[in-house]
């Protein structure tokens, strides 16, 4: 079988009861029992266990595949993307494969489920056979799918994911895994022309594109941080082979057309290509079969090139253009990425006939649709309460304010009722009583401190969250420095912490401006609290509230105007009445305004004439809401416009009559009654003052319950986020205190060292002292040369053949149980280079070689009667430097 290919690697997933965390969901967000979804909820854990278990290059995993990752599409419109379920995955790439990734997001899943899909296809194409043209056209379709899938979650799925991607899923490595696939495919059709015995033109151009595949995937790949070493010499070096190979080919055509000094600067130029393939074995990091069939396409195009240069220098003649005269070749593109249709519209694949099923949960109420519900009360509850109500109330102020300022009703009370209390003081202090209004609004005031101390709790521990991971990150910037710590920073982090930022700048200000608004409310409170206490108590402080007047009967020439005034003010008050009843009734409209059951059927009506191309969002539902709004509350908005014309014809007319009543008043005489008229307006207008108090504690109440939600929803944002940047910065710590790379040897203990025994690696296992994963490929010891005879080191015995590991490397490309052999190296030159064994002495630099000795002497010096100095230190003896 041949493996000078590469296949996209599975990533592992973790076994999930997603029905579990679904069931819960149900119960306790939604109205609807999760045992009427049993049926659903088991086919899902189902499909899910068929899903990850693929992990064989069969057929039958494509469908598994598809049909739950189609049915992620559809229920991410019944449910929100943080279900509640913890999603674990291994990644496929890098240098962190044994450590898993954790989301609780529905996203996450499907690329996960897409990947996998894709790196299926990559399989199959390699697990086919190849040796026909039939078989190279069903592997190059398997590979334009499996470019396709990886482009389709690169566009349409890893933008959605609301958090950082893998590093086997970030931009650089899906980029590179598409190119890739392409390369491979094209290849593919390159092998097939070549088979079919296509021109050697036509060849040539289908060999240049597949060069071009290839450098564009080594390009990506040296951006990436999960692609191997091994991946992207072996990149580069098809990269070379192609560019030798397509040369070659046009080389050959240009023979055929009798251009000699062309095929001799081509077959030159090949021959430069497919060296500077050969150099990426240097390491071993080439598969055999890429390197023979390097080492084969160098001695094919060499011979060619003797043979054309003999017959060039010796026969034709021709003038050798140089490299930079050459046309460039051009190109045929015969593989695209192909996204199956399975892949980019599944819900057209979700029926009862379909290829995926009946989809699931049909009968639950989309989530969207609850969320829409919610987008419709809010904007209703606002339409009502600041279009409509809102407008009537100020009306209402408006006409308090213009009858305080003509001393309304107490002018009129003051002549009409000269002694006693008026009949609708009396009533006021009687509401006062019966609502103890006093101590109602002392404790609606203990209420809102209640409800803002709790909502500023929440607010100020998301804050410092957010300013304690802002800290940690500028003392591990300030300790690695800005290059090496590249992650940006809180504030500018794009996905989530920019906008929590600004939510915390914004929710200061709705702070500040409530707490400014409370303050003006108490103002208005204690301003009337003197009066309110007066109205809250019995009839005899009113009394002695209130003087009685000097004049016990109305002037007859006062009569006529205090009788137009009364009727006027009467009018005035009777349509103010009127309004507040219509305020009522129109919050009771709204509050049984219940939009769910037709909802529900536009929902329907959406799904079954296929009105969207995708799962249900809110914004589906955009024009039924402007319409319900309009035909509901459209006469309520034209009732404000009506109101405020009515109103200003009454108190236009108030105005005018009072103007009379002032005339006349002057006229007659004032004589005792400026006294009780200014008692009796005071207290009138506490009692406006006090419903307006109650009105103001009512939206202070409402305003905090509202900002609770909003800033709890703040403050789990920003743990959630404050828990992903500290893991993130603990891996990035961890990467960044690695060992340097020229402390390790990773390409197997060389020159005279001890072999060691041990037993062989697991597959891309992590080694735990190094912080890198151990080499998969089992590798053979070489014979090492003899060590000099002053070395401190005893003869090397030559290493055991390593046996090969149990489980294949997940990035190679050798099958499982193939050794691969290095690439032989030359012996150290230095033996001192080596690595000292507790069996072997001490050799010091400046020790003098031992003296000539005859034969079978111990050894001594001649003329020297101590002993002898050898190479070996001796451990019983002092140490001798120099």
């Amino acid at each position: 079988m041949q493996n000078n290919i590469l296949a996209v690697p599975f990533r592992k997933g973790a076994h999930l009861s997603l029905s579990t965390a679904i069931r819960q969901y149900i119960s306790t967000k939604y109205d609807q029992h999760p045992d009427m979804f049993r049926q659903d909820l088991d086919v899902i854990d189902v499909l899910r266990r068929d899903a990850i278990n693929v992990r064989e290059p069969h057929p039958t995993g494509v469908a598994r595949l598809q049909a739950y990752a189609g049915q992620l599409v559809w229920i991410s419109g019944k449910f929100p993307i943080d279900i509640g379920a913890d999603f674990t995955w291994y990644p496929a790439l890098g240098y962190n494969t044994e450590r898993p990734i954790v989301h609780n997001n529905l996203k996450y899943e499907l690329a996960n489920i897409l990947y996998n899909l894709a790196a299926l296809y990559s399989q199959l194409a390699i697990a086919g056979n190849r040796t026909s043209t039939d078989g190279l056209k069903t592997a190059a379709s398997y590979f334009s799918q499996s470019a396709g899938v990886l482009t389709h979650l690169k566009n349409e799925v890893i933008p959605e994911l609301r958090t950082t991607p893998p590093e086997d899923m970030d931009e650089h490595t899906l980029d590179s895994l598409i190119q890739l696939q392409l390369a491979q495919a094209q290849e593919c059709y390159w092998q097939k022309a070549v088979m079919d015995g296509y021109k050697d033109a036509s060849i040539a151009k289908l060999a240049a594109k597949v060069s071009d595949f290839y450098n564009e995937a080594g390009e990506a790949a040296m951006r990436s941080e999960a692609i191997s070493s091994s991946w992207i010499h072996h990149m580069s070096a098809k990269h070379h082979h192609f560019a030798a190979a397509a040369q070659y080919r046009a080389a050959c055509d240009c023979l055929e057309k009798r251009k000699y000094g062309e095929e001799v600067a081509r077959l030159r130029d090949a021959v430069a290509c497919v060296t500077e393939g050969l150099k990426e074995s240097r390491g071993g990091y080439l598969h055999k079969s890429v390197l023979e069939d390097l080492n084969g396409l160098k001695r094919r195009v060499e011979e060619d090139l003797k043979r054309a240069e003999r017959d060039n220098d010796v026969i034709y003649l021709n003038p050798v253009p140089p490299k930079s005269e050459l046309k460039i070749l051009d190109r045929a593109t015969m593989a695209a990425a192909r996204i199956p249709p399975q892949v980019s519209a599944p819900l057209d694949y979700l029926s009862e006939k379909g290829e995926f099923g009946p989809p699931l949960f049909t009968k639950l109420v989309p989530y969207s649709v609850h969320i829409a519900v919610s987008i419709y009360e809010e904007r209703r509850d606002r339409l009502v309460n600041q279009n409509i109500i809102a407008e009537l109330e100020t009306l209402n102020e408006r006409i308090h304010e213009i009858l305080s300022s003509l001393n309304l009703p107490g002018s009129l009370q003051a002549f009409e009722k000269p002694l006693g209390l008026p009949p609708t003081l009396v009533q006021h202090a009687e509401e006062i009583r019966q609502a103890d209004a006093i101590h109602r609004l002392q404790r609606s005031f203990a209420d809102i401190d209640k409800l803002r101390a709790a909502d500023f709790a929440l607010f100020e521990e998301g804050r410092s969250l957010l300013q304690a991971e802002e800290e940690e990150d500028i003392q591990l910037r300030r300790k690695y420095g800005t290059n090496r710590w590249s992650r940006p920073e809180s504030r500018s982090e794009p996905t989530q912490g920019q906008k929590l930022w600004e939510q915390v700048t914004s929710a200061e200000g709705w702070f500040a401006n409530s707490e400014s608004s409370d303050g003006v409310v108490r103002d208005k409170f204690h301003s009337i609290e003197p009066t309110l206490v007066v109205l809250a108590g019995p009839d005899r402080g009113l009394l002695d509230f209130v003087p009685s007047s000097r004049r016990t009967e109305i002037p007859e020439t006062l009569k006529p105007a205090i009788g137009r005034l009364r009727t006027a003010y009467n009018d005035i008050t009777r349509f103010e009445g009127r309004r507040r009843r219509k305020a009522e009734a129109l919050r009771e409209k709204a509050r049984n305004d219940d939009i769910k059951s037709d909802i529900l059927t536009e929902a329907a009506r959406l799904e079954r004439t296929h009105a969207v191309a995708t799962a249900i969002v809110p914004a589906h539902f955009e024009e039924f809401f402007e319409k319900r709004l309009d035909s509901l509350y459209e006469p309520d908005l034209e009732l404000v416009k009506t109101e405020g014309a009515e109103q200003e014809r009454l108190v236009t007319e108030l105005i005018r009559v009072n103007r009379e009543f002032e005339s006349q008043k002057k006229m007659v005489g004032d004589k005792g009654n400026k006294e009780r008229e200014q008692a009796l307006q005071k207290l009138e207008n506490a009692y406006y003052k006090y419903k307006e108090l109650v009105s103001n504690a009512d939206a202070g109440r409402k305003f905090y319950n509202d900002l609770s939600r909003i800033i709890g929803g703040f403050r789990d944002g920003a743990r959630g986020f404050v828990a992903e940047r500290r893991q993130e910065a603990r891996m990035l710590e961890d990467e960044l205190n690695m060992p340097p790379l020229n402390n390790l040897s990773l390409g197997g203990p060389q020159g005279h060292m001890q072999p060691v025994q041990s037993p062989p690696p697991r597959a891309n296992s992590w080694n735990k002292n190094t912080g890198y994963p151990t080499q998969s490929q089992p590798q053979q010891q070489q014979q090492q040369q003899p060590p000099p005879s002053n070395s401190f080191l005893p003869p090397s015995q030559p290493r055991q053949p390593v046996q090969a590991p149990a489980e294949a490397q997940i990035q190679s490309w050798a099958p499982a149980g193939e050794t691969v052999a290095p690439q032989p190296q030359p012996p150290r030159a230095n033996p001192m280079q080596g690595v000292w064994t507790p069996g072997a002495g001490i050799k010091f630099a400046n020790t003098p070689p031992p003296a000539a000795s005859p034969a079978g002497s111990s050894g001594g010096a001649a003329g020297n009667s101590g002993p002898s100095v050898s190479g070996t230190w001796d451990r019983n003896s002092a140490i001798r430097f120099g």
